[in-house]
């Protein structure tokens, strides 16, 4: 993305220089560390996929999110830390143009439906709190239309990256997968547009529904305290249940770790795009930040077996 667009052949190659490594080395550690979060994020999500899949009669809404969640994470984990992987090991892009095309597209449908289904599922938490009547007796309409809208919003959304991305001559019989702009400033336009939508706007309804929640929380458990207080028997009905508490804690900390895992990343994507000659695009910062985000996607299936 931006400037980094283009950044698959090496143009932060002098990254192995700030570790003391050199260049054969450093690769081999960038591969060996991408190569590691595959595998933990391939392994974390497909157990979690079958764990719920076991528990399919008796899943709950939660659950539901956390499979389409699962499945976000896995794309992200095939067609973004994988490339990333391959072209460690090859430096170059290795397929046809439909091929360059797809993968491009498929990586940023990953982004989208990652964070796009933290929103969904943050959404039904703000419901089953703030308003537990409606989300009873429309909570699995609601639920449907909001997984199958966060798909087809990451779906549409990513498209442009079918038309920016093609295989091109780089060098002279030298091809990679390339991105290209009309105008000079396009580049800055769509990494402003990706971060406000992928980030700043989630991010955005993600802080209104936890205050929402917390909030809620709060006066729920006054009001209970108060109906305590006055020997109030039916109090216990009107309280929050353990099962919800721990759901609204789980996605507390899902958001928190998406939050810290992507937020450099986005930071580092605009700098760049705005300001590329003090932007930190080199040296160990750039890089670990690259490799925060990819993290990102193995961390979702110990957060829920912690929480279950």
């Amino acid at each position: 993305m931006a400037d980094n667009l283009n950044c698959s052949r090496g143009n932060c190659s002098s990254a192995q220089e700030a570790f003391g490594l050199s260049e054969g080395h450093f690769a081999l550690v960038k591969a060996a560390v991408l190569g590691c979060i595959f595998v933990l994020a391939s392994f974390s999500n497909l157990f979690l996929l079958h764990a719920l899949w076991k528990r399919r009669k008796r899943r709950t809404r939660t659950q539901l999110f956390l499979l389409h969640l699962c499945l976000a994470d896995l794309v992200v984990a095939f067609f973004q830390v994988l490339p990333q992987l391959s072209m460690e090991i090859t430096h170059l892009f290795k397929g046809s143009d439909l091929v360059c095309r797809a993968v491009k597209y498929l990586q940023v449908v990953g982004m989208f439906a990652s964070t796009y289904m933290i929103v969904a599922m943050t959404i039904d938490r703000y419901h089953a709190v703030c308003k537990p009547i409606a989300s009873f007796f429309r909570g699995s309409f609601r639920r449907y239309v909001a997984i199958s809208a966060a798909w087809l919003i990451s779906l549409a959304f990513s498209a442009p990256q079918m038309f920016i991305f093609s295989l091109q001559e780089v060098e002279k019989n030298v091809f990679d997968c390339w991105a290209t702009f009309i105008e000079p400033w396009g580049g800055r336009i769509y990494i402003t547009w990706i971060t406000l939508s992928v980030f700043v706007l989630p991010a955005v309804i993600l802080m209104y529904c936890q205050i929402k929640i917390c909030a809620g929380i709060y006066f729920n458990m006054k009001r209970k305290a108060l109906q305590g207080s006055t020997g109030d028997g039916r109090s216990s009905s009107k309280g929050i249940s353990s099962a919800i508490m721990k759901t609204v804690k789980m996605t507390f900390i899902i958001i928190l770790v998406y939050t810290l895992c992507w937020s450099p990343f986005f930071v580092v994507q605009l700098w760049s795009a705005w300001s590329p000659s003090s932007a930190p695009t080199q040296g160990p910062v750039f890089v670990t930040i690259m490799l925060l985000a990819s993290l990102n996607s193995c961390t979702n299936p110990w957060i829920y077996l912690y929480y279950s």
